[in-house]
């Protein structure tokens, strides 16, 4: 499966984000974030753009980090 699901999973485990939290922060249910999160199922490009939107109202810092791992450029590479 892609990076998402990939960048998802290092972002959640280091920001201590449960997959409910960003499920209900996006209004889907919580078994479409464990697709993602264990690599069963990639998300669409619009999901991406709300997992980005959903993280930001969580933690700016996350959201951030899933940008950069997704698109695979280190935080150098935004300044």
């Amino acid at each position: 499966m892609g990076k998402a699901g990939k960048a998802l999973r290092k972002v959640l485990e280091t920001y201590g984000i449960s997959q409910n939290r960003l499920a209900v922060e996006m209004g889907i249910a919580r078994s479409t974030v464990g697709h993602w999160f264990n690599e069963t199922r990639d998300p669409s490009a619009e999901a991406v753009t709300e997992i980005v939107k959903a993280l930001r109202q969580i933690n700016e810092q996350a959201a951030e980090e899933f940008i950069n791992l997704y698109l695979e450029r280190s935080p150098q590479d935004n300044e």
